[in-house]
């Protein structure tokens, strides 16, 4: 009876996590403390009394920023708690992403958010891995929307050789997390061992190497 009863219990924890996201607010507002060393799920609220109109603004995707990574040639505006604290409870975030010709957002999953692109300008090829191994893909342009499903591992690359390309990008969570995997397994800090990179893509050690330098921007 007792291996029912646990087993039950851990059905029923299963069942509330998967419609979870980031969880629901129970006030108006919880401006986000971002001084604040206490650890929640979250981010602790101030008190709302000392809460303003900057607490929930931000002008940082007015205009590409500066593309500083030449090997991907895109950057990332990230809008979420961390620059609004009034998102905090919200659930939602933003950003922008900047492409220059021929530039790439690579290969990287959101652990805790939905994420949906709306095409500023350019062209795009976009697309997302399905856990069956199957890319859903398509060429996307200016006006157009796509969405990728929260956890998959999804792309986009600007299409052009010559023209810049830009995406607003909304997420259902106010800090969806962002994991690329060339950079988490290649340039991890301590390293993930060679032999462990070198049996997983069979490759050998010097690739390895070859493949952290490659990802080192140079100077």
């Amino acid at each position: 009876m007792a291996e029912i009863r646990a087993i039950l219990m851990v059905l029923l924890a299963i069942t509330s996590c998967v419609f979870a996201n980031d969880a629901d607010m129970l006030q108006d507002i919880c401006v986000a403390d971002l001084a604040s060393t206490t650890l929640v799920n979250g981010f602790v609220c101030k008190n709302s009394t000392f809460a303003t109109a900057e607490d929930f603004f931000f002008n940082g995707i007015t205009q590409p920023l500066p593309i500083t990574n030449k090997i991907l040639n895109s950057i990332v505006t990230n809008v979420n708690v961390e620059k609004i604290p009034g998102l905090n409870t919200l659930g939602v975030s933003m950003a922008r992403i900047d492409y220059g010709p021929g530039g790439l957002n690579p290969p990287h999953i959101h652990p805790r958010a939905t994420e949906i692109i709306y095409v500023l300008y350019g062209q795009l090829n976009v697309g997302f891995i399905t856990t069956k191994n199957v890319l859903i893909s398509k060429v996307i342009n200016a006006g157009e929307v796509f969405v990728f499903p929260r956890g998959l591992a999804h792309f986009q690359k600007n299409l052009s050789k010559t023209y810049p390309a830009s995406v607003i990008a909304g997420f259902n969570s106010q800090l969806p997390g962002t994991q690329q995997f060339a950079a988490s397994l290649f340039t991890a800090n301590p390293s993930v061992p060679n032999d462990v990179l070198a049996q997983a893509f069979n490759i050998d050690s010097y690739a390895v190497d070859n493949i952290r330098a490659g990802l080192t921007p140079k100077a």
